[in-house]
Order: C-alpha cells, then sequence, then structure tokens
C-alpha cells in the first residue's frame, strides 16, 4: 500500500468482509482475530484483483517496510529528513542497511538507491506538473545538493531536462506501485 487511496481501498475489503482491522497503515493491518486458512486465500484473492499483494513472509513484509517508509516520506511527509536514508531506514526498521541493502536488491532487482532516485524523480514531476514550486524549492525540498544534480538526474532518469518536461505540459507520472 503507497497511499491514503491504498489505505482507504484495503480497509474497505476487510470491511466489506465484516471484519473491522484495528489499524491499515502503509503495508500493514492489524487484526483482532487470526483469519481461518480460507479467509486468508479469500482476502489474497480479493488484494489481488485490486492490484495489492498479501505479504505474510518476515522479508516481504521488511521489503514492504522499507518501500512504504520512502514512499512516506518522499510523497507524503512535510518534514525534512535530516540523516541519509540508510540511516533512516536503519533506524525505522531495526536493521542494519547493509542487510536491508541486500535484501531489497536480491527481491526487487534494483537498488534501494535507484528506488529512492525513482521515487524523488515522479515526486519531482509532480511538482513541475501542478507548477507549485521552483526547481530551487523542489532541489531543497527532496535534499538535492543543488539545482543541477536534481537536473542532472532528472535527465538520466527521464531523457529530458525537467524544464522541457514542464514545458511538454504533459501527465506521464507513473503511480507509485509501479516504480
Amino acid at each position: 500500500m503507497v497511499c491514503p487511496r491504498c489505505i482507504a481501498a484495503v480497509k474497505d475489503i476487510f470491511e466489506s468482509e465484516g471484519i473491522h482491522p484495528l489499524n491499515v497503515v502503509l503495508g500493514e493491518v492489524r487484526l483482532s482475530t487470526q483469519l481461518s486458512e480460507n479467509e486468508i486465500e479469500n482476502f489474497s484473492k480479493k488484494l489481488k484483483a485490486d492490484g495489492f499483494e498479501l505479504l505474510e513472509s518476515g522479508k516481504s513484509k521488511l521489503i514492504s517496510q522499507i518501500k512504504s517508509a520512502i514512499i512516506e516520506q518522499i510523497h507524503h511527509s512535510q518534514e525534512m529528513l535530516n540523516v541519509n536514508f540508510s540511516t533512516f531506514l536503519s533506524e525505522k526498521l531495526n536493521h542494519e542497511y547493509s542487510y536491508l541493502s541486500r535484501l531489497f536488491s536480491s527481491v526487487e532487482g534494483v537498488t534501494i538507491e535507484k528506488y529512492i532516485t525513482a521515487q524523488k524523480i515522479e515526486k519531482v514531476k509532480e511538482l513541475l506538473f501542478y507548477d507549485e514550486k521552483n526547481l530551487s524549492e523542489i532541489a531543497y525540498q527532496l535534499n538535492y545538493s543543488s539545482v543541477a544534480h536534481l537536473s542532472s538526474q532528472f535527465k538520466k532518469e527521464t531523457g529530458m531536462t525537467p524544464t522541457a518536461y514542464k514545458k511538454q505540459n504533459s501527465d506521464n507520472r507513473k503511480m507509485l506501485d509501479q516504480i
């Protein structure tokens, strides 16, 4: 689950079956009772039909937590991150970053750093599309060292400069769960 609408959709699936979760947050649902194997299979099918996946193993859950923490920080947090992402993830998930990095790369086929970059580029596209901030403000908000660094990374990922992207005036952003 990568956004508030995803949380609402997952909550609705459970409630449509008469089960009221105690808590639904990004990547996690807490229930007051244990589900039967049949119920788990049923929910898994319903979640899959809506584009979600039921993760039960510890490693899969950890991958989901990594993604959720990154997405939450880049797309939904109003506070700037005052440490690097490796420290942030290690502290938030209580694991050494080297372990998280190896696990993420082996399961996802991409490094955490590349995933963070892709998420940042999507956020840049959003901010450019809605014309809410200039490049200097965007660079600052997303912890880029400079506008030049942001522009260089943006061009490397998209094939165009941020200015060219803004001028084309089309919204060709990716959904967060497809990054």
